[in-house]
């Protein structure tokens, strides 16, 4: 009885599958595509949905998961950074003169994070590069709120008012720098409504009023509660300039694989496997390149910048959140992990191998120097690991779960 109760159920199963057979097409959903897709980007070539798949026991099942992503291949010399107005002449580079080594020893964590499109094994076509289409209200609670107050005087432990936004990490600064990386373990923390969670490497320079920044690393926010690679830049303090991804005129991408504002999977566990990517972003041929893992994506030109144009006065490794005020308490949205930088490795969220570039170019271990900062220390902390690691270098963890007994 059971038997056949089974060969039923997997006759249905399977004629579920071939129904679907004309709706899916090698893990795209065709049919109603046009139909959810608002518009296609200028020089759009390709169009490709991301449909996440999985193989049980020869069965297939498509899930199209949280409305899932459409990416447009767009022809790489019809990209959005130039609509920039100072790049209108710009010649594309195609690639830094130098490519930073990005091994180092990986018995500490497992390495195979992809995203959507890499799963499906397609990519777009040579000569053009990935755009994924942002959701209307993907980032609503940074463009609503502008964050003047981020990152300023945060060289110590202390709690004020940062305009909903608070942050627990570390920086160097005092030196001219060229570039900042570090391996990040990717985590997929609890958001409340209208927030979001942020960890990532930045480097900035000039006054407050006109800073001039540059951020890349992993954001889940709670529109659909997965992380996410993304980048950020600004030129005025976070006013007027800069956005995410390629939101607006600036980063220029060369890579046809990644796609930025995509989730990547799989993420770390609590006590279980850590998932890690690595952030670099360093000075090559007179631009700020971005690399993730081995793969370059892009570059952000300088001539974008005002201060940043040369070097970088600080760089810094820090978690990140929005509290948008939805609730008549603190938060509930975590930080990293969601759990404090006590707890330690395979627990709490940690950047390790953490270096910055000198004005000579060339990596360093940051062995002194290395600043805390927390906002709110009782929901969320940093703490910088006094012991070694092996394989670690210099390392942080961070993090917090918000609301709480000691975070009303």
């Amino acid at each position: 009885m059971a038997k056949t109760k089974l060969r039923s159920c997997i006759f249905c199963l399977l004629a579920v599958c071939y129904v679907l057979s004309d709706r899916f097409v090698g893990g795209r959903r065709i049919g109603t595509m046009e139909s959810k897709r608002l518009f296609r980007h200028k020089g759009t070539v390709k169009t490709i949905e991301v449909i996440t798949s999985l193989l049980f026991q020869g069965l297939v099942k498509y899930l199209q998961g949280k409305d899932g992503d459409v990416i447009d291949c767009v022809d790489i010399y019809q990209q959005p950074a130039f609509d920039h107005p100072l790049l209108k002449n710009h010649t594309i580079q195609m690639e830094p003169s130098s490519i930073n080594p990005n091994v180092t020893n990986e018995e500490f964590y497992d390495a195979e994070l992809f995203q959507g499109l890499h799963e499906n094994e397609e990519y777009c076509p040579e000569g053009t590069i990935p755009i994924r289409h942002a959701r209307e209200d993907e980032y609503y609670a940074n463009r609503a709120i502008p964050p003047a107050a981020r990152r300023k005087n945060l060289n110590v432990r202390v709690n004020y008012d940062t305009n909903g936004h608070e942050y627990a990490g570390a920086s160097v600064s005092g030196g001219n720098y060229l570039g900042a990386r570090a391996f990040l373990n990717v985590w997929n923390p609890a958001t409340n409504d209208g927030d979001i969670s942020i960890a990532q490497v930045g480097l900035r320079s000039g006054p407050s009023d006109l800073l001039n920044t540059i951020e890349a690393g992993w954001m889940v926010n709670s529109r659909d509660n997965e992380p996410k690679l993304f980048i950020y830049w600004t030129r005025d303090g976070y006013k007027t300039t800069g956005c995410y991804n390629l939101d607006c005129a600036g980063f220029v991408q060369v890579n046809r694989i990644f796609a930025l504002g995509s989730p990547l999977k799989p993420v770390s566990s609590y006590n279980a496997k850590q998932y890690t990517i690595r952030i670099s972003i360093y000075k090559n041929n007179g631009n700020w390149w971005l690399q993730v893992k081995d793969q370059v994506l892009g570059y952000w030109p300088s001539s974008i910048f005002t201060d940043l144009a040369t070097s970088a006065s600080t760089v810094s490794w820090d978690g990140e959140i929005y509290d948008s005020g939805q609730q008549a308490h603190h938060t509930t949205t975590q930080m990293g992990s969601g759990h404090f930088p006590s707890e330690g490795f395979g627990k709490a969220t940690y950047f390790r191998n953490i270096q910055y570039m000198d004005d000579n170019g060339k990596f360093n271990d940051v062995e002194t120097g290395l600043e805390p900062y927390a906002t709110k220390s009782e929901c969320y902390d940093i703490r910088v690991a006094v012991h070694k690691i092996r394989g670690f270098g210099t390392h942080l963890y961070f993090g917090g779960p918000g609301y709480s007994a000691t975070c009303p």
